[in-house]
């Protein structure tokens, strides 16, 4: 090997020592189940994942039942968990009751979604891409004067299932414009999950002229099996906020085919196989998967998981 390909590699090398996870098994994985949980399973699976070490937890979604049946106990889930010290408990909330509702109900963060789409926006939450946004500046607003932090998903950012390939500028343009709304972070989500590295790079590469990649984060979903490699590209240019789900659950209940997001049992392993620290017991989580696909009555997806049910347990 010559000189500069080891100084390459080297600088290919160069991973966060740290990461954050959003564990969002509880919202975004039980919101696409078929099974719909009691709300004591939910609030003993959160209780569990509060266990394992999480910063970030997004529980449920303040949104009416008549759009998303398996989370119309929100209002009791927030209620009825444990709070654990220095944990940020999440939600997902569509407009201003929503928010208020969250609020109230003691939730630590708030999560709005606007997609890049305006066919997604409109099946997803009956709203162009401009009504979602003027929608959303009286949440954030208020969310800013209650010092609730906020952040907001980027949904379709690469590809549309109605629209097909997304453009990079108007997606990085509109994630300025949810930056300079006042979220602390923009998550860009493969809502389908046909994204590659390539992609990652490409929309990284337009969005970082606009937003700091502090307030950048990957919400990747694993229909084609690049979740991990695509949180590769993100960590080899600085990514360093990612969302999970727990045992890999979940899809879009707007996006046929889509399957969850990547596991949080396959990222653990491969995050902590690299020496990247996330202060997450791989072990629990899966423990909490094991104790949720009982109540699902299914195998959940996570490879990692798949080997810890036959006692492969690696706490890498």
């Amino acid at each position: 090997m010559n000189h500069n390909s080891a100084a390459m590699i080297k600088k290919i090398l160069q991973f966060p020592k740290t990461v954050s996870i959003m564990e969002v098994g509880p919202r975004d994985g039980l919101q696409n189940e078929k099974v719909i949980l009691g709300t004591n399973d939910k609030i003993s699976f959160i209780n569990s994942l509060s266990q394992a070490g999480y910063k970030r937890i997004e529980i449920t979604a303040f949104v009416s039942p008549k759009w998303i049946p398996p989370l119309a106990d929100h209002n009791d889930v927030a209620r009825g968990i444990t709070k654990y010290p220095n944990i940020s408990y999440a939600a997902l909330v569509p407009n201003l009751f929503g928010y208020e509702k969250a609020r109230d109900a003691g939730i630590d963060e708030v999560s709005i979604v606007l997609s890049a789409s305006q066919t997604h926006n409109k099946k997803n939450i009956n709203a162009t891409t401009q009504e979602a946004f003027e929608r959303y500046k009286e949440v954030v607003k208020t969310a800013i004067k209650d010092k609730i932090p906020i952040r907001a998903y980027l949904s379709c950012s690469f590809a549309c299932p109605y629209e097909g390939a997304m453009d990079p500028q108007v997606v990085a343009l509109l994630c300025l414009k949810l930056y300079e709304l006042g979220v602390y972070e923009v998550s860009l989500s493969d809502t389908i999950g046909v994204a590659s590295p390539f992609n990652i790079l490409r929309l990284l590469e337009e969005t970082l002229k606009y937003v700091p990649i502090k307030s950048l984060g990957l919400h990747l979903h694993d229909t084609f099996g690049m979740a991990l490699a695509n949180i590769l590209a993100g960590l080899q240019v600085g990514i360093t906020s990612f969302d999970s789900s727990a045992g890999g659950m979940g899809g879009c209940p707007y996006a046929k085919g889509a399957l969850g997001n990547v596991a949080s049992e396959d990222l653990l392993y491969m995050l902590h196989s690299m020496g990247i620290e996330t202060g997450v017991s791989l072990s629990k989580v899966c423990d909490a998967s094991l104790q949720i696909e009982k109540k699902l009555q299914k195998m959940l997806s996570a490879k990692v998981l798949n080997n810890y049910r036959v006692g492969l347990k690696s706490e890498k």
